[in-house]
């Protein structure tokens, strides 16, 4: 299969602040490329069409701008399957948390899983992120550490699911009760293409729906909740009710400058509540445990 890439160079100190902007407009058909040693940064976008490329570039024109990106004339390329693997090969590394690893699929022949250790594989191809994010990584820690100091009897719900990576993560550690939802239905669709890739077909329940449709009747001991700051705090009532006794909501997609914010409205929301912190560059969590 043919895709479509658009590339631009962008001013690079303002790579941050354009890679904040893709997050929150979940821009996910874009990313952003950074060369340290050369001091260059670009905004990268694949398409499966022309017509789509050149839409998506019109519309990040106006957000390239708001962070004074500057960019250059942007190049359209046509890529084959293979030339978009290769173009990721040099910055899409293999992951580890605890005894679970993201693998990109190319790497699936080489790299050695010791014994007990579970992989799910990563394919650049589908949209919705790739567990290269800060926000995903956090997340991912959290769900490891529940799992070797819980267990995994408990219920997941991975609200706002994406690609499917967080579920399909819980999945191969041992739960079985796992659902994911997204407001977009390409990111069902992306989702169950993943479980597919990782032999996972119909194990997660994926579904499309919003933070109340989603939630509305459901409870689980581990909720994942990998959006945006604001969108955490508007939804704090809905997102704490699903969380059942003993159990804990894990919150990311916040900005390190945002913590306190979204800490602070937690913690007020639910007083009784243990409430936990991390940091990952320019990114957090904010994670509350339940009392039992």
């Amino acid at each position: 299969m043919s895709l479509f890439q658009v590339k631009a160079e962008i001013a690079a100190p303002t790579a941050e602040a354009v890679d904040e902007l893709l997050l929150e407009h979940e821009a996910a058909s874009w990313s952003v490329l950074q060369d340290v040693i050369e001091q260059r940064a670009w905004v990268v976008g694949i398409f499966t069409d022309e017509d789509a490329a050149t839409a998506g570039w019109q519309q990040m024109q106006p957000l390239l701008a708001t962070a004074g990106a500057a960019p250059s004339r942007p190049d359209l390329t046509v890529l084959d399957d293979q030339d978009w693997r290769d173009s990721y090969k040099a910055h899409f590394k293999a992951s580890k948390f605890g005894r679970l690893h993201w693998v990109p699929v190319w790497e699936r022949e080489q790299h050695v899983v010791p014994a007990g250790d579970e992989v799910i594989w990563l394919d650049p191809g589908l949209a919705f992120g790739t567990g290269n994010h800060e926000t995903t990584r956090l997340c991912c820690h959290r769900l490891v550490e529940w799992a070797d100091s819980h267990g995994v009897t408990g219920r997941v719900i991975d609200a706002g699911c994406g690609s499917g990576i967080l579920a399909l993560s819980a999945v191969r550690l041992g739960f079985q009760n796992v659902v994911g939802f997204d407001n977009d239905p390409e990111a069902v669709r992306v989702s169950e293409e993943n479980a597919t890739l990782n032999d996972l077909s119909g194990v997660v329940d994926f579904y499309e729906g919003d933070l109340i449709t989603g939630l509305v009747g459901r409870q689980a001991e581990v909720v994942l909740a990998n959006i945006l700051g604001h969108v955490l705090v508007e939804f704090k009532a809905q997102l704490l009710a699903t969380v059942a006794p003993g159990g804990t909501l894990i919150l990311s997609g916040i900005l390190a400058a945002e913590r306190d914010q979204v800490r602070d409205a937690f913690a007020s929301a639910a007083p009784e509540w243990e409430i936990d912190s991390r940091l990952d560059g320019e990114w957090a969590d904010v994670v509350l445990t339940r009392p039992a």
